[in-house]
């Protein structure tokens, strides 16, 4: 049995940051000036919705190590764009708030030799999160992002915890 979950209405400064960052040019010079190693790896975002975000790391000589496989580095990083460009989008016309990874977990299952996709899918509970946050109050949120090969092998998890606080 398949349950369909209710995707998330965007307000308009969401669906903005959703738009910018599914074009491929803007996306680009976003990470240029932000992020310069998700254009040097790669990194592309493949879906990002209310209630998941994917990105996607190919396997080549900028993102390979010395035993064949994808770096730890480029894969940590793309597993954290996968959390934070939800975060972003979580935020977006929400008024002001400062975010910070304080905590990073890694579990690695299978060697990374193919392009890689990382899911996270709490799009729903980082979201009910954040409007649940008054002025100065600060909250925390573990976010997983599951990578996966082209076949569909679990090749790695991270645990990206971020804090959030909300201010006036």
């Amino acid at each position: 049995m398949e349950t369909t979950v209710r995707e998330i209405t965007l307000n308009d400064k969401a669906k903005d940051y959703q738009k910018k960052m599914r074009s491929p040019l803007i996306f680009w010079f976003a990470m240029l000036a932000k992020l310069p190693s998700a254009v040097f790896w790669r990194l592309r975002i493949k879906e990002l919705t209310g209630n998941k975000c994917q990105v996607t790391i190919p396997y080549f000589w900028r993102s390979q190590n010395p035993f064949k496989s994808i770096y730890f580095a480029a894969l940590a990083g793309a597993a954290e764009l996968s959390t934070g460009a939800l975060c972003q989008l979580a935020l977006a016309g929400k008024g002001k708030f400062s975010m910070l990874v304080v905590d990073f977990r890694a579990e690695y299952h299978k060697k990374a030799n193919q392009k890689i996709t990382f899911s996270c899918d709490q799009g729903r509970e980082l979201f009910q999160l954040i409007d649940s946050l008054n002025v100065n109050d600060t909250s925390q949120l573990t976010m997983i992002s599951t990578g996966t090969s082209e076949s569909g092998e679990v090749v790695a998890k991270f645990y990206v915890t971020w804090s959030f606080k909300r201010k006036s």
